[in-house]
């Protein structure tokens, strides 16, 4: 993987909610997936990169359910960006792009849960969008274990780079 210069890029970490994180998820739990991101969130601080964390709130509900909010150890911290998402990535109906632009990101990287659902949609847009796209593929994890093996054999590669979070972390630094 190329190097990555920190103030160009943005780590964006989906769905990290206890709600979400408590799935019955594979190839990793989420809890794991948690720590992990934790971790990349504080390095990608320490480099001078921008950490985007973002939920999902259910549109046309007045109340979200039990676990809506940011887990703990993944709640935004001063200088991250929060995006709420009222859709399945966290590009859609949300001021993601234009916070990004504002900020002059370049390289967008991936992490989070699930896989195919909110990580593959962010992933997709963040491509489309002309972003230098990487998805983590140990700091995701998905519903069902083959979906989220196409996806990061198959798909991401199409539309960006995959790498582990070492790797990510030694082209950060």
């Amino acid at each position: 993987m190329n190097r990555l210069e920190p103030r160009r890029t943005a780590l964006i970490l989906i769905d990290l909610m206890p709600r979400i994180v408590a799935l019955d998820t594979t190839p990793l739990n989420g809890p794991a997936v948690l720590a992990r991101c934790a971790e990349l969130a504080a390095a990608t601080r320490a480099a001078g990169g921008v950490v985007v964390n973002v939920r999902v709130e259910r549109p046309g509900v007045e109340v979200q359910p039990e676990g809506s909010g940011f887990a703990p150890s993944a709640a935004p911290q001063g200088g991250d960006l929060e995006i709420v998402k009222r859709s399945i990535g966290a590009f859609g109906r949300s001021p993601l792009d234009a916070e990004l632009q504002s900020r002059g990101i370049a390289n967008v990287v991936l992490a989070g849960i699930a896989t195919n659902f909110g990580v593959e949609s962010t992933g997709r847009a963040a491509s489309d969008l002309g972003y230098e796209t990487v998805f983590l593929a140990d700091a995701m994890t998905g519903l069902d274990g083959d979906a989220h093996e196409f996806a990061v054999s198959y798909v991401f590669p199409r539309v960006g780079a995959v790498c582990t979070s070492a790797e990510y972390l030694e082209a950060l630094t």
